[in-house]
């Protein structure tokens, strides 16, 4: 399900990273037609047209390095020490941002269908302020 509010939220990205249970090659078509789109493969992208997708990725935005997983929990590194300055994950579908040790998690929520009662969400990272500004914006009632 691919919503117009989210499209929406993302015009004038630069990149969009989509961390998994993407569910149909079309919703990754129509993000392309707004900016490049680095996309890994969740638990529910289990169709053919998803077996191309990694199940791992890393974006380079300038000199940023941002590490891109379904599951944060399958994690298997210290994310500073392999030098990455941003992780993307959204197993979980709770949008939520923490930082440890330098490095900045972001969990962006979902887009699709609603998800238990988490809501509909998207997150937008500023990498160009210092610090880096992330924005939850939900797509039932605007930005977070």
């Amino acid at each position: 399900m691919l919503r117009a509010e989210a499209l929406e939220a993302l015009r004038g990205s630069d990149l969009i990273i989509h961390a998994g249970d993407i569910g149909d090659s079309k919703i990754l078509e129509a993000l392309r037609q707004i900016a490049p789109v680095v996309a890994v493969r969740g638990n529910v992208d289990t169709a053919e047209w998803a077996k191309s997708l990694p199940e791992t990725a890393v974006a380079e935005a300038g000199a940023v390095s941002i590490y891109v997983l379904h599951d944060a929990n399958a994690l298997d590194s210290d994310a500073k020490a392999a030098g990455f300055d941003v992780v993307v994950s959204g197993h979980s579908h709770k949008p939520g941002r923490r930082e440890r040790d330098g490095v900045i998690y972001i969990n962006p929520g979902s887009a699709g269908p609603r998800r238990f009662r988490l809501p509909i969400t998207v997150a937008r990272l500023d990498l160009g302020v210092r610090p880096w500004s992330v924005e939850f914006v939900d797509l039932e009632q605007g930005v977070e």
